[in-house]
């Protein structure tokens, strides 16, 4: 298969690239690469990828949460409309343009995450993008053409991450075993679910 990831270099993105290299072509893409890369909080940006990559079989987005994180009163509408553009419609975009460089039969995967369902103060925004994303996927995939399907990976805190920030005491999964989710979610006959790693 030729799969699209984006958010290649990404702690979790590396390893979804790992994953899908050893029998698949991996067209590797992020908001820098070369030649190609995409802004997923610019249309015209994805709309440009999908115009020089071409037909692939799958499309998977494991870019990293662009969504503002601040106390609810300090949020602001630029807050929301920033992690709306990037997480939220950055992700539904890739479906909506990217349906006629599908090849029949393919798929796509998305990214949401746990504090969708389990919350924590300050998280507002990324909450509401995830269940967002999950609303979507759920809902597309009725409507999707060609034996398209739709699913959504939702990642728990992944060590690496709590590592980096120095965040202790929160359980989470080592990102190499997040990125099997990806796998499970391209290589299922399902659509419109939503897939846990575990």
């Amino acid at each position: 298969m030729r799969i699209l990831v984006i958010g290649a270099t990404g702690t979790i993105g590396r390893e979804v690239v790992q994953v899908f290299a050893a029998a698949n072509e991996v067209v590797a893409v992020t908001r820098n690469s070369s030649p190609l890369s995409v802004d997923l909080g610019d249309p015209a940006s994805i709309r440009a990828m999908y115009t020089k990559l071409g037909r692939v079989d799958a499309v998977v987005s494991a870019a990293g949460a662009t969504a503002s994180r601040k106390p609810l009163a300090k949020l602001g509408d630029e807050d929301f409309a920033y992690s709306i553009a990037n997480k939220l419609m950055g992700q539904v975009n890739l479906v909506r343009y990217g349906i006629e460089h599908v090849a029949d039969g393919g798929s796509f995967t998305l990214t949401s995450g746990v504090l969708g369902r389990q919350p924590m103060p300050g998280s507002e925004t990324i909450s509401l993008v995830n269940l967002g994303l999950e609303g979507f996927a759920r809902a597309a995939a009725l409507d999707l053409p060609r034996g398209l399907r739709v699913n959504v990976v939702s990642p728990p805190w992944v060590e690496e991450t709590l590592k980096a920030y120095g965040m202790t005491g929160i359980p989470g999964l080592p990102a190499s075993v997040v990125a099997r989710a990806y796998a499970r979610a391209v290589s299922t006959g399902a659509s419109g679910t939503v897939i846990e790693p575990e």
